[in-house]
């Protein structure tokens, strides 16, 4: 059993937004202002790195799941982020990667050895956070749970989603394959892959290798022109329809 506690509670524009802590972890879950009681699916999501639970990729991402699919929505803040204390071996990789950035160096070998082990703490919380949900009446143990994580959100993705038998299916991307690859052959959900063409961090090659490792019998890859940070807006709508399609639920006009 697992100690889900309600702090806050706002709504606004058909959404409702609870602030809540599960094992002292901070997160935020949207639900439909019209029916938050009623049964619907889940959808967990990732933030990425440096960012927190309410960032405006977040709560935009979860504002066109609840009001174009009813969808229920949550994330928790990722260990060393937003309303979470760093340790001392977080402020030592943060000034590594900065230390790395300013001399020019590649970013990818400190990212991803200090998301693999932000991965370790957070799959068992976010393996938490769905025990505790799913003791909710609105959401239940037996409905569809996705998962949607871009960047660090698919570093901690990954390995939660290939030990997580609960998850229908998934939404990933821009990530190196070199720790996450193993894991992505254990999954076979359905997958939808976000790659951006001229990521000046992540190559090809690497990107279309994550791709590949994974054994989904459906899986999309979609290819944008642009760098890291210039994935189209509109990847999050397709993303909103392929939940549909897979949780259950019609996207409105309004996602």
């Amino acid at each position: 059993m697992h100690s889900l506690r309600f702090t806050t509670e706002s709504s606004s524009n058909g959404v409702v937004e609870r602030d809540f802590t599960v094992d002292d972890v901070p997160g935020v879950l949207w639900s439909p202002a019209s029916g938050a009681t009623d049964r619907a699916p889940l959808v967990l999501m990732g933030h990425g790195g440096g960012n927190h639970k309410k960032h405006p990729a977040m709560a935009g991402r979860a504002r066109l799941l609840v009001t174009g699919c009813g969808f229920h929505v949550a994330v928790v803040d990722a260990p060393g982020h937003g309303d979470r204390p760093r340790t001392a071996h977080d402020e030592a990789e943060i000034a590594e990667l900065f230390r790395a950035r300013a001399a020019g160096e590649p970013e990818g070998p400190i990212v991803v050895r200090y998301n693999d082990h932000l991965a370790e703490l957070a799959v068992p919380e976010y393996q938490a956070l769905l025990d505790a949900l799913q003791e909710l009446p609105e959401i239940g143990s037996d409905g569809p749970v996705g998962y949607w994580g871009i960047n660090m959100g698919t570093a901690i993705g990954v390995p939660f989603v290939a030990a997580e038998p609960r998850i229908t299916a998934a939404v990933f991307g821009q990530h190196w394959p070199d720790v996450l690859a193993e894991k992505a052959k254990q999954i076979t959900v359905p997958i939808e892959f976000d790659l951006q063409w001229d990521d000046e961090h992540i190559s090809r090659e690497e990107g279309l290798a994550l791709f590949d490792a994974f054994a989904s019998k459906e899986k999309s890859l979609h290819v944008n022109s642009g760098r890291h940070k210039e994935l189209p807006r509109f990847e999050a709508d397709s993303a909103v329809r392929f939940f549909a399609r897979h949780l259950g639920g019609a996207v409105t006009a309004s996602a």
